[in-house]
């Protein structure tokens, strides 16, 4: 056969991976009706928790630097973070045309406050507009869950993907908020997806893995293990497609096909960083608002040797100096300084859905285990196994939105179960999948302090877990409903967790822990967070209190 008929036939390959879809699937339209009923469910639970929660702890300074993007066009808050991310944020802040004070000094943190709460500015409308990107983009990464599945097991192994992601209370939770947790982890989920297709057309597939890839180092730092991984995979999939190709060819060949895999990723994942720098600013001019930590030693030297954009290497800089600080961590009732080493499979395993982990801990078996699966389980596997093993070094014990790509990476492992065509399978899929849905909906619409019944329901999270896993500040305004409905003109004490400013909404009330405690006589409202690391005289205080209820399952109403 001449090299022209090799070509011809791998041009008209299939382009997933050679798995063959399961017989009996169902009706073509019955497919893409549950994929949009599907995604409509997660989409108007989304929008509902978008519309009713208030500003979490990171999402005004991201949504001021994204307006800062817009009308100052400069590189000078959040270096910490790429800007491809908010400048997603950014479209839906350009549609809510924010009146903004560029001249307002101050912190990040500062400059956030000051556009919801002091600019004449609406914060609902303005947080709704700017969540709404984040939304649309959380709905696309379901897409991709879905094909990534399908490629693996047949359109019901894809339907059977997106029904655990969009069931999935952490990727609703965070999928709301305008925040860069859901697009990082969805763009690394894509970067995989299209390296695994990259075995039949490399030409076409492995530039958008490199685009995938680099939309998502673009967007947070996080994913930059993941590099390393990708350009492996890209690697792997090149040899794949030139063995195909030409069967007889030579070490060399293999070697030159796979180093212009990995080099093609990287170099197209690189143009991308650069392009979000160039976009917010063509002349790469970078005027931090906040001084730059000092790096010596191996950090110094990595930072230096990255080529990326000056703004990049000081926002590396930033992270490595976040690093080093002593943050606490709350563990199972345990309030510790530093980092514990398990904490993130340990958060997972309480913030996952029992089926979810069932059903996906069994497809990711059944992946490494079925011989004509096999070849698909790295790409899978490989990117959020490392991205794990990367963030459990982390000091900042903070959330399981540091690893969303583990509920997504399980929701397309799941697929797999079906796949050795066991009676029980089809089944036991189909009952987890619906205990996923049973447990995620009766979470709604408190999605973020979700903890799965093992673990008390919602209710229980904070007696586990704390920050971001409980208790971000989104419970505000509900907060001055319950306090202008159930107790109007009572004495109110504050201690809250969060960007919001409660007078804003209409609450009025003083701090606890300026005061003798003799003084604390009324009604007490402490976030959750602030009971967990309750210490000394504010422990002894909450001690001498009777609780009367919660907001949301994330601040505590006490009475003394």
């Amino acid at each position: 056969m001449t090299h022209a008929q090799h070509t011809l036939l791998a041009d008209r390959a299939p382009a997933q991976d050679p798995v063959r879809p399961l017989p009996r699937a169902p009706r073509r339209w019955a497919v893409p009706v549950l994929v949009a009923l599907l995604l409509a469910q997660m989409a108007a639970v989304m929008v509902t928790a978008a519309v009713r929660q208030t500003p979490t702890i990171d999402e005004p300074v991201y949504v001021a630097t994204a307006t800062d993007y817009l009308h100052e066009h400069r590189l000078r808050y959040n270096p910490e973070h790429p800007p491809l991310g908010k400048l997603l944020i950014a479209a839906g802040v350009a549609v809510a045309d924010p009146h903004y004070d560029p001249s307002y000094p101050g912190t990040q943190g500062d400059v956030g406050r000051h556009l919801l709460y002091e600019s004449g500015n609406d914060p609902w409308r303005l947080m709704l507009w700017a969540r709404l990107p984040v939304i649309v983009l959380t709905l696309l990464f379901g897409l991709v869950a879905f094909a990534f599945a399908r490629d693996l097991a047949g359109p019901v192994g894809g339907l059977t993907a997106l029904a655990l992601y969009t069931f999935s209370p952490d990727l609703v939770a965070h999928g709301s908020l305008a925040t860069l947790d859901v697009p990082a982890a969805g763009f690394v989920l894509t970067s995989a997806w299209l390296a695994l297709r990259a075995r039949h057309r490399p030409g076409r597939w492995l530039p958008l893995s490199g685009a995938a890839l680099g939309a998502a180092v673009a967007t947070k730092m996080n994913a930059l293990p993941a590099v390393p991984v990708l350009m492996l995979l890209a690697a792997v999939s090149a040899v794949a497609a030139d063995r195909e190709l030409s069967p007889a060819g030579g070490r060399r060949r293999r070697l030159r096909a796979a180093a212009a895999g990995a080099g093609v990723v990287l170099v197209v994942a690189l143009a991308v960083v650069w392009v979000s720098y160039l976009a917010v600013d063509p002349r790469l001019r970078f005027s931090p608002a906040e001084p730059v930590p000092v790096l010596h030693g191996l950090h110094a030297l990595l930072v230096d040797l990255m080529p990326v954009p000056p703004a990049y290497r000081a926002g590396m800089r930033v992270q490595f100096g976040l690093e080093n600080q002593p943050w606490q961590g709350y563990l199972f009732g345990h309030l510790y300084t530093g980092p514990l080493w398990y904490y993130l499979p340990a958060a997972l395993l309480v913030k996952t859905p029992l089926g979810l982990l069932a059903v996906g801990l069994a497809g990711a078996v059944a992946l490494v285990a079925v011989r004509r699966l096999r070849p698909s389980a790295p790409y899978l596997l490989l990117p959020p196994l490392v991205l794990l093993a990367a963030a459990m070094t982390s000091t900042r014990d903070f959330g399981t939105r540091y690893a969303l790509f583990v509920p997504m990476s399980l929701a397309v492992a799941a697929a797999c179960l079906r796949v050795p065509r066991r009676r029980w399978a089809t089944g036991a899929t189909a009952v987890l999948v619906l205990c996923t849905a049973v447990s995620s909906l009766g979470t709604f619409p408190y999605y973020l302090p979700y903890s799965n019944e093992a673990f008390g329901g919602p209710a229980g999270t904070h007696r586990v877990l704390h920050d971001s896993n409980v208790d971000w500040g989104q419970d505000l305004g509900r907060l001055a409903d319950r306090l202008r409905t159930r107790y109007p003109g009572e004495r109110v004490w504050l201690v809250y967790k969060g960007s919001g400013v409660p007078a804003y909404y209409g609450i009025r009330a003083e701090d606890p822990r300026g005061v003798p405690p003799e003084r604390v006589h009324g009604l007490l409202v402490v976030s959750d967070s602030a009971v967990a690391k309750a210490r000394g005289t504010f422990a002894r205080l909450l001690a001498s209190c009777r609780a009367v209820g919660d907001v949301g399952h994330s601040i505590s109403l006490y009475r003394r």
